[in-house]
Order: C-alpha cells, then sequence, then structure tokens
C-alpha cells in the first residue's frame, strides 16, 4: 500500500527534477552533459537487466514463504492428530526444511541486491569522476571556467539524486510486483465451471432427477462412474450404499455441477442441469456432509450462512428443527457465542446439529445426506438421525450411508459399485435377494438380531 500511495508521486517528483535539472546542465555546458547522459543511459540499462534478474527470485520469495505459513498453518490445525502420533519432530523438520528454503531464497535476493546497489554506487562515483575529468579537460582548452564547473557539479548531484530515488523505487516495486502478480493470477482465476450462455434460473422445482446414461472421469483416470442411469421420484429417499471408491459420493457431487459429466445428463423435473444458472442450481439443493466446515464467527451467523438475510426468529426455528436450539440457550453468550476456528470449540454433533440447522434455514426441494452420521457417537447419532428425518421429510433426499441401520427405512436402497448399479430395491427386497446389500447387512448385524 506505502508503494501505491507514495510510488507515483515520488515518479512525477523525480521525473520533474530531473528534467529541471537536466536542462540547467544543457545551459552550462552541453559536450559535458552528453558525456553525463551517455554514463547515465549506462545505469538504467544495467537497472533495467537487473531487475529482469531480480524478478523470478522475488517472486521465488514469495512462494517460499507461503510454503512456510502452509507448513506452519498445516501443523497447527492437525495440531491433536500431531500430538496423538507424537511427531512434533516430524512437523519441526518440516518446518524447518520449508523454512531453510525460504532462507535460502531470501540470502540469494539479498545478494542480488547488495551486487545491484554496489553497482550502482559506483556507477554514481562514475559521473563524478566523468564529469572532473572532462571539465579539467575543457578548462584546460578554454571552453570552461571553474566557476562553471563548480556550478556544473552541484547540479550534478541535482541530477543523480532523484535518477537514485527512481532506481530505488524500481527494486521496491519488484518486490511489490511480485506479490501483486501472484494476487492477480488468483483472482482472475477462472472456475472450471460455468453458466452456459442463455442459461435459465431453476424455478418451481418439485425434485424429480434423473442420470441418464451418466460417465464420469476424474482428469485422465478411467471411468469412476459407466453409464449410469437412476431416477428419482419427488419427494422420494433414496439410499446409496456400496464400498468406498464405488462412485456413490461421485454421483452426489455431479448434481450440483461440483464436477462436470463426461457423458449422458442429469435432469431435475426435465431440466438439463446444464441449461440453468449455477446459483439457482445451487440453491435448490441442501448438503449435509460428514466433515462440517465451521467459520470463524458466531453460532448465529453460521445458522445464517444457509439463508442470506436470515431474521432471529427464522435463524432459532431452524435450530429448534436441528435440536441444538436448547443446548445454545445454556450457552452464557447464546446465539452469539464464538465458535472458534472450524468450529473448535463445539463438539462433532454440535457442528453436525449446526449444519443441518443450516439447512433447514436455507429450506431446499433437495436433500444430500453424505455420511452425515458416519463419525459420530451412538448418542450423537440418535440426536442426529432424529433432526435428518426431520429435514427429509417432504424432499428429494439422497442418503449416503455406511451404516445400514439409518437406511431402512429409505423407499428405495441402490446399491452402487465401481461396475455401476448392481441392484435396487427396499430393505425388505434387497434382504430377499441375498445379494450385495444382504451380505453387507449381515456383516454389519451378525450375532445382533
Amino acid at each position: 500500500s506505502e508503494l501505491a500511495h507514495h510510488g507515483p508521486e515520488n515518479v512525477f517528483i523525480s521525473a520533474l527534477k530531473i528534467i529541471g535539472s537536466f536542462s540547467i546542465l544543457m545551459m552550462i555546458n552541453v559536450q559535458m552533459t552528453l558525456i553525463l547522459l551517455m554514463v547515465t543511459m549506462i545505469m538504467v540499462v544495467f537497472t533495467i537487466y537487473k531487475n529482469i534478474k531480480m524478478a523470478p527470485i522475488f517472486a521465488d520469495n514469495r512462494v517460499k514463504i507461503a510454503a512456510v505459513n502452509s507448513s506452519v498453518q498445516d501443523s497447527l490445525s492437525g495440531i491433536r492428530v500431531v500430538k496423538s502420533f507424537a511427531n512434533e519432530r516430524v512437523e519441526r523438520e518440516k518446518f524447518h526444511k520449508s523454512n531453510h528454503e525460504f532462507l535460502f531464497s531470501k540470502v540469494k535476493s539479498y545478494r542480488l541486491m547488495g551486487n545491484f546497489h554496489a553497482w550502482n554506487s559506483f556507477f554514481e562515483g562514475l559521473l563524478y569522476v566523468v564529469i572532473i575529468v572532462s571539465g579539467g579537460v575543457f578548462i584546460a582548452q578554454g571552453s570552461l571556467k571553474i566557476s562553471d564547473l563548480a556550478i556544473y557539479v552541484l547540479y550534478v548531484n541535482l541530477f543523480i539524486h532523484p535518477i537514485d530515488v527512481l532506481i530505488n523505487y524500481t527494486e521496491s516495486f519488484q518486490k511489490g510486483f511480485a506479490g501483486f502478480k501472484r494476487f492477480i493470477e488468483v483472482m482472475e482465476t477462472q472456475p472450471d465451471i460455468l453458466d452456459k450462455a442463455g442459461a435459465q434460473p431453476l424455478k418451481d422445482v418439485k425434485g424429480e432427477i434423473e442420470y441418464k446414461n451418466v460417465s464420469f472421469r476424474y482428469n485422465d483416470d478411467s471411468n469412476v462412474l459407466d453409464n449410469v442411469s437412476l431416477r428419482i421420484c419427488a419427494g422420494k429417499n433414496i439410499a446409496l450404499v456400496g464400498p468406498s471408491g464405488g462412485g456413490k459420493t461421485t454421483l452426489c457431487s455431479l448434481l450440483p455441477r461440483f464436477y462436470e459429466v463426461a457423458a449422458g445428463s442429469i435432469t431435475i423435473d426435465g431440466k438439463d442441469i446444464k441449461d440453468v444458472t449455477l446459483e439457482s442450481l445451487r440453491n435448490t439443493i441442501g448438503i449435509v456432509q460428514q466433515d462440517v466446515y465451521m467459520f470463524d464467527g458466531s453460532i448465529k451467523a453460521n445458522i445464517a450462512y444457509g439463508k442470506s438475510g436470515a431474521t432471529d426468529a427464522e435463524i432459532m426455528e431452524a435450530a429448534q428443527k436441528a435440536n441444538i436450539h436448547e443446548y445454545i440457550l445454556t450457552l452464557d453468550e447464546g446465539y452469539d457465542t464464538y465458535v472458534g476456528e472450524r468450529g473448535v470449540r463445539l463438539s462433532g454433533g454440535q457442528k453436525q446439529r449446526l449444519s443441518i440447522a443450516r439447512v433447514f434455514l436455507k429450506n431446499p426441494p433437495i436433500l444430500i445426506l453424505d455420511e452425515a452420521t458416519s463419525s459420530l457417537d451412538n448418542d450423537s447419532e440418535k440426536y442426529i438421525q432424529n433432526s435428518l428425518e426431520k429435514l427429509s421429510k417432504n424432499r428429494t433426499t439422497i442418503v449416503i450411508a455406511h451404516r445400514l441401520s439409518t437406511i431402512k427405512n429409505s423407499d428405495e436402497i441402490v446399491v452402487v459399485t465401481d461396475e455401476g448399479i448392481q441392484e435396487k430395491g427396499n430393505h425388505k427386497q434387497l434382504l430377499e435377494q441375498d445379494g450385495i446389500y444382504a451380505h453387507y447387512y449381515n456383516m454389519q448385524f451378525e450375532g445382533l438380531e
């Protein structure tokens, strides 16, 4: 900010000083001024060359300090994991490594800067030497008075000082521009998925979803989904089960267009999701995930994230539906309680209920529950499951679950493996088929029934 604030001002003032002093020098002695100009041009060319050399070094400084910051943040965010595995030494070594790389990069930049300033000081001294020597020659020839040479040397100082200011400015500019360039790169990064031309808002959504011959792959890997077709009636609750890596989460991530299908199409109420605006599409879908993200702020602010401009009454109603309102009232600051970075002051169950309250407030017609209770203890799961059942009522709901006890009452259960959809039916039908689902169910509940 200092560079942007004072930089243009310093450049303007220095330029005026250079032009003014150069004009006076020309009036005193044209020949000496032309000699002065030649040496000055050598300085300018040298400065440009050195700045080109320093630019990638300053950019590397930014990259290396970012790596140091990332290392520290990563270690602090996962401090409990670090302590539980007694890996403090490993984290210290990681930090020392990234810090050493930054130090090496910084030393390299300081060497270049030192070399840069040393040569500039040499050229400035050379200017005076050239002027005094050439002035002596002109005095000997009788074309210059000693008094004029003395005045000339004084004005040379006035000429050199603003040049020195500009040279220092170019160095500061390179440092600042390296960071600014990185900032611009980030700001100008285009999303992978954008609205197509002529996309229309998705309105009056009933919630009928259809996957038509959908295929998908990550980068150039083999297909995660291959020619998958699935129809979900409006208001129905379907569950996706199957082995990890089978494509359940991918199938759900394609619906709000977090990824684009490689082939086939997905429709909501008969409208291809590529033909509707992303904002309206994602406003239609509520997602409750296993890994809940809490923003650094109050409980109220985190719930209100589900709906812009939500009133206090709406926030409290959403909290009541999520079975978290009574707990919030027991806190000293109630809804204004600070949750900490990533919600560190809350338990897993409390964070999950707040995320459910957030979706209650959003009130979407389509709901995705991605293993929302898999990381909770039995008591927490009971409360959360009750909240999820309330949330799912009268909404098209897709549930991804490994705990089969949570999906027994689903309208339809779909078994998804890396070979696609293998089985479909309700709980009773799939048990009678004695296939993959029955195998999973018997493994989980063997000896309990």
